[in-house]
C-alpha cells in the first residue's frame, strides 16, 4: 500500500474512483436527484483545480490506485474508496494520512460527511457541528453533516 500526491496525468483515475464510488454507494442512501447533484459537485473540472493546487492524493495497492482524498487547508474533501476495496482498512489509512497532514498546520479537521461516511467519522472522534440540506433541481434533497475533530493532541 502506498499513498502519494496525484499529478495532472492522474485526473481520469481520480475522477473514475470518485464517480464510480458515488454510482455504487450513494443510490443506497440518497434519491436519484441528490446522487446526480453529488456527482456534478465532484466532476472532472472540480478535481482539476485541486490537482493544480497539489491537494489530491491516491492510495494504491500493488500499483493500482483504489482510493483518493483531497486535503485543502484543514478540510478533508472527496475521500473515496472503490466499493470492492471497502471494509479493508484503506479508508482508515487514507483518513490517518489526511489528519496527519492537516495536524502539521491546524488544530482541527473539518469534513462534510455524507450518509455513507458519517459512521466512520463518528467512530474516529468527529463531532457533528451542522446539518445541511440542499434541494436539487428535480426537488430531491442532498443531506450532509459538517463534522469537526480536534487534532491538538497529535
Amino acid at each position: 500500500m502506498e499513498i502519494y500526491q496525484a499529478n495532472w496525468d492522474m485526473l481520469s483515475v481520480v475522477t473514475d474512483i470518485t464517480q464510480n464510488t458515488i454510482d455504487d454507494r450513494y443510490p443506497r442512501y440518497y434519491p436519484a436527484g441528490a446522487v446526480e447533484f453529488f456527482k456534478q459537485c465532484h466532476k472532472e473540472q472540480h478535481i482539476k483545480k485541486d490537482l493544480e493546487d497539489g491537494d489530491v492524493f491516491l492510495l494504491s495497492v500493488d500499483g493500482n490506485p483504489i482510493a483518493t482524498v483531497t486535503v485543502k487547508e484543514n478540510h478533508i474533501l472527496r475521500l473515496f474508496v472503490l466499493t470492492k476495496f471497502q471494509h479493508r482498512g484503506y479508508g482508515r489509512q487514507l483518513l490517518d494520512f489526511a489528519e496527519n497532514r492537516i495536524a502539521q498546520n491546524h488544530a482541527e479537521c473539518v469534513v462534510d460527511a455524507s450518509f455513507p461516511a458519517k459512521r466512520m467519522y463518528l467512530n474516529r472522534g468527529y463531532v457533528e457541528k451542522a446539518y445541511h440540506t440542499l434541494r436539487t433541481d428535480n426537488g430531491d434533497y442532498l443531506c450532509y453533516d459538517v463534522m469537526v475533530k480536534e487534532l491538538s493532541n497529535r
